[in-house]
């Protein structure tokens, strides 16, 4: 069993291979979102490592788009990060950059949430308030629905993802919604 790593050495990782506020701060929106649900969904011993994972699940997307998923793996292994931690992180690629599915419900939540996250966060910049703590579903759903909106989120793999925790698109919506509201209070 490799090593499980603390909020802060998580984070340390992070900025070892992410330098672009963007992926810092989307890496922190899905560890807190990953957080929130892991409380919501019963899993409040592993709160931690819900977070780790989502923090760390974009680690080697910026220096290598092309092998997302697979250098991240490489990266973890030579670390000597628990294998848990790794099959996790890589699977929200899955069908996407990678053939490791996602098994474990809290992978399942990862895949589903990732690309929402920044649905909602594209949504929650055009408010005039620039947040999310005023949102509504139907104002997500609405976005959701206007391809033109946020194009870069693939709106396939966030059904894709509710099917897989056999969820309704508007229960994975608002779970979400409700994590980023819960994470900005926090921010």
């Amino acid at each position: 069993m490799g090593k499980v790593l603390t909020r802060e050495e998580a984070w340390e990782l992070l900025n070892e291979y992410n330098k672009e506020p963007f992926h810092l701060r989307h890496g922190e929106t899905v560890e807190g979102v990953m957080r929130y649900l892991a409380q919501e969904l019963g899993y409040g011993d592993e709160v931690d490592f819900w977070g780790n994972v989502g923090l760390l699940h974009d680690l080697d997307f910026e220096q290598w788009p092309e092998e997302h998923c697979a250098k991240v793996q490489e990266l973890m292994r030579e670390k000597d990060i628990d294998e848990r931690m790794i099959h996790a992180v890589a699977s929200h690629g899955y069908g996407i950059c990678c053939d490791i599915a996602p098994e474990h419900e809290m992978e399942k939540v990862l895949f589903a949430v990732d690309e929402l996250t920044g649905l909602i966060g594209a949504a929650a910049l055009m408010r005039p308030s620039k947040s999310v703590k005023d949102m509504e579903l139907k104002s997500v759903k609405k976005k959701f629905k206007d391809k033109h909106f946020a194009a870069g989120c693939d709106r396939e793999i966030i059904k894709t993802g509710a099917e897989r925790l056999g969820w309704e698109l508007d229960e994975l919506i608002q779970k979400t919604l409700d994590g980023m509201k819960a994470d900005e209070r926090n921010a």
